[in-house]
Order: structure tokens, then sequence, then C-alpha cells
């Protein structure tokens, strides 16, 4: 038989085809999932809001790994802590990535923040510098008296305007990172940065949401532009950006203001500052970097301590146990502080199932994966996305027994029993994305904990209605809206709370 030029072009023509089909046969499937449309994919499948508990009727159905596409765009969605610390931990080398997050990250501007940075030179010079302030437990026990004081004046404000409960919690998290980031101390009544942290984190939440804004799903509908019918999110993207801005540029401006006149206090911004001479590259990453710690501390560390207000209204037998506890070992003619907390396991119990009980951030921000991989048989390819649904692995009965009830005891080690799950192994992401700030997230929440319930009691308002566990949609959430009567123990405690607030500032190493 003789080839000519025809067949052997016929027979260039066909190889790529077998190929992929060759190819096509031998890749391994993709995680379960629901059944996907032609083009359109598992669109229509996909949640506008509280996406992790759609995401955790999928791990029922599913298992602990299962799979969607949007557009030829796979999301492998993880229920379980155990497939997460597999995946996400043990291989991070490939899957550190961000995704493009078209509205909050492209259109808003937060891809410039450690939280959606992609994984590359930039990443890693952030987490060195965080590393500068936050790596070490003497840098951290640095800033214990200025977490001391900035509560003492929190348990101030709610002594005297006990319905502002929210207000004075935003306002105690916004004056520690502030303090810490940009050596800024903020004002009484409302706050310029505190308000623009307020904003700007809860626009980051509804625009970086896979279900927030229709755009994150369909990405080529960031080029509509916005006299376009159905393009409206242009211009809150517009809007929402020149927020972005001001909190970014606004504190660090500040900082470099205070360093001219000689006033700076130390921060993280004035120690990367001062005395030196950056280049341009080298002080953007310096005000992202702040911004990123200032915007993120200011919301998460609120939506935690508003939980653990509401945790005690509808557990009054939690807060009996915390108060007996802090009172043997306190006592009753000061507040408690750091150097007690060695002996108080309760309250250290009940500062974890803060974390769990409530997730800050249910399904984190996504990792996006940069190698073919295959897990346990399936098959993850470069580009796609790995959403961790955090809540439903807090709230794991495989894990966590009786997960809907907040049992601080589940935390410690009793009659041969070990305890649970540790929840900050999950709150604060996983792999190299972990959140920088989470022993200094761990210490606002220990704090503000032991030193309210050493003086008020928290309970049930007779106008406040059914309290309920529902949380607010977003990537950072924040439990439901409710009252509570919040009153000093005793007149005793009502001296405590307005004696002198203690004047010490932070060290930073």
């Amino acid at each position: 038989m003789v080839l000519t030029w025809v067949d052997l072009a016929l027979a260039a023509c066909a190889l790529p085809l077998v190929f992929k089909l060759i190819t096509r046969r031998s890749t391994p499937p993709p995680p379960p999932g629901p059944r996907r449309l032609p083009l359109l994919g598992n669109i229509l499948d996909m949640p506008s809001e509280k996406e992790w508990i759609k995401f955790s009727e999928w791990g029922q159905t599913y298992g602990d790994i299962s799979s969607v596409s949007v557009f030829g765009q796979q999301m492998t969605i993880i229920n379980s802590a155990q497939v997460a610390m597999d995946i996400l931990d043990k291989k991070s080398s490939i899957y550190s990535d961000r995704p493009v997050v078209p509205m909050g990250g492209e259109l808003v501007g937060w891809k410039n923040t450690l939280a959606l940075t992609p994984y590359g030179e930039r990443f890693r010079n952030y987490r060195r510098l965080a590393h500068s302030v936050f790596g070490s437990r003497s840098s951290m026990a640095g800033f214990e008296p200025l977490e001391e004081t900035e509560t003492h004046r929190f348990l101030k404000r709610l002594v005297s305007t006990p319905d502002g409960l929210q207000d004075h919690i935003r306002k105690a998290a916004g004056a520690i990172i502030l303090r810490i980031s940009h050596g800024y101390q903020v004002q009484e009544g409302a706050d310029p940065f505190v308000t623009l942290a307020d904003i700007a984190t809860e626009q980051f939440s509804l625009s970086s949401s896979p279900g927030g804004f229709l755009v994150n799903l369909i990405p080529p509908l960031r080029h509509l532009p916005s006299w376009f019918p159905g393009a409206d999110f242009q211009k809150t993207a517009k809007a929402w950006a020149e927020t972005l801005c001001q909190m970014v540029e606004q504190p660090f401006q500040f900082v470099k203001q205070e360093i001219a006149a000689g006033s700076a206090e130390k921060s993280l911004v004035s120690i990367l500052l001062d005395g030196k001479t950056l280049s341009p590259n080298e002080e953007f990453d310096v005000k992202w970097l702040s911004a990123s710690l200032y915007s993120g501390g200011a919301d998460t560390t609120v939506a935690a301590i508003y939980a653990f207000f509401k945790a005690m209204v509808l557990y009054p037998d939690v807060q009996k146990k915390a108060q007996q506890e802090i009172d043997a070992v306190v006592g009753n003619d000061r507040l408690p502080g750091f150097s007690d907390k060695h002996q108080l396991p309760y309250i250290t119990a009940l500062a974890l199932e803060v974390l769990r009980w409530h997730s800050v951030a249910p399904t984190g921000v996504p990792h996006r994966v940069t190698e073919d991989d295959v897990h346990e048989g399936w098959f993850l390819p470069k580009g796609s996305l790995v959403i961790t649904n955090i809540w439903k692995m807090a709230h794991d009965p495989r894990v966590y027994s009786n997960p809907m009830v907040f049992e601080p005891d589940r935390f410690i080690a009793k009659d041969g029993k070990k305890p649970e799950l540790d929840p900050r192994d999950l709150a604060f992401g996983f792999g190299r994305r972990i959140c920088p700030g989470r022993d200094l997230a761990d210490a606002s929440i220990f704090i503000t904990c032991v030193m309210t319930l050493a003086v008020f009691n928290i309970s049930k308002h007779p106008d406040g209605g059914e309290i309920n566990m529902e949380q607010t949609t977003g990537t950072i959430s924040h439990p439901s809206t409710f009252k509570c009567l919040v009153q000093p123990r005793s007149k005793k405690a009502l001296e405590i709370i307005q004696g002198d607030v203690r004047l010490d500032a932070c060290t930073v190493a």
C-alpha cells in the first residue's frame, strides 16, 4: 500500500482528535454534583444568598467533595475539614492562588488586598511584612496592653449607652487594629476611619461572594458599559471603588503626615516607612497590606464578638458558669486580663466556641488550582476553583457533638474524653492562605469575652422578640440583629468599669 500526501494530511488532521479521545478516557472524572446542562452547566443551581446552606445540601447528596460548573468554570466544594486539610494544607504549593473576582476584585479593586491578591511575589511580600508584626509570640504579647485598654474603653461606652452595642463593638475592633496598623487613636463618637472600614468591608463582602453579582458567575459581563441594560453593577462598582480608595489612602496619608511632623506612634506603617526610601512598588505593598489588616480586622472580629453577645442571651447557663470561673480566679476587685488566661480554661473554651458556633467567613475565599490534580480519584483541573464550606465543617455532627448548640465544654478534656477539633484550624482558612492576623483575632475575642462577663450580665430584652441563629449573606457574615439587655452585675462592677483606663501602648517589635 502506497501512502499519498492526501493520506498523510488526513492522518495528521485526525491525530489530535484521537489523542483528545484517548486523553478524555484516561482523565478521571470531576467530583460528583448536580447534573450539568449543555453550555450553561450549573448556573441555574447556584444560590444567590447563603451559599453555605445549598453547599451543605450538596454535601449530603454527593459526599464531602462535590463540584459544579458554570460556563466551563469548574468549582469544587469541600464540606469536610479533613478533606480541606488534605488538599489545601498538604498540597498548598498548587492550591494557594486566588481566582479573578470580576466585581469585587477587578471592578472595585480589592484584588490589591492580601485576601484577593494572586499567589506570587507580591503575596509573599505581604506575608513577609505581616510576619514582621504578627509572626512571634513576643510580638503578639506586645499588643496585650493595648487590647486590654481598648476593651476597657468598650465597657465604658457600653455602660453609658447599652443600646449602642453594635456601634461599640465596631469602635473597639477598629481602635485596636488601627493602633496596630497605622498608630491611629480613634475619636469618641463617630470616627471617620472606623466608618470607612465599616462601609468598605460590607461592600467587599457583597461584591466578592459567589452569588452576590451575576458578573461573578459570568466574568465576560464585566466588559459591558454602564448604560447597557442590566449593567447597573458598573455604577455600583465605580462608587464602591471610590470608597475603597478612601479607606486605603486616608489612614496611610495620616501616618506619612505624622512621620513628617515627628509625632508618629509606632505601628506597622511607621516602622516600614520611617527613615526609609521606598520604591513606588514597595510603598504600594505597605499601603495595601496595612489596609488589608485594617479592613479585615475591623469587620471579622466585629462579627465574632456580636455572636458572643447573642450566644450569652440564648445560653444563660453558659454565661453563669463562665462568671463563676472568673469570680473564683480573679475575684471582684479588678478586671481580668491576659495574665489570667492560663487559669481560665472555661472562658478560653468559650472563646473557641464563639469561633465555631458562628462562622464569620462561611465559605472563605476560593482557592484557585495552578496545576492539574487528582484527589481520591477525582480530577481538579488547572484553573478550577476550590470553595471551603467552613460553616458546614464547623457544624459537622461527625466532628462536633450537637453542633448547633453553644457548648464550650466540648473543648475541655475530661473523664478520658479528648477535646473536639479546635475551630481555629477551620475559621482562619487553610494552607498558605491562612489569615496572618489569626492570633490577634483570637486574643481580641478572648479579652472581650472575659472582661465583659466579669462586670456585665447579658440577658434577653423584653422587647427583643424571638432570637434565632440566622446570619447575613456575604463573604464576611454577621449574626442577624437582635436586642439584649447589658447591665452591670453589681455596684462594685460599675465602679470597676468607670475606673481609670490604663494608658499602656502596644510594643511593636
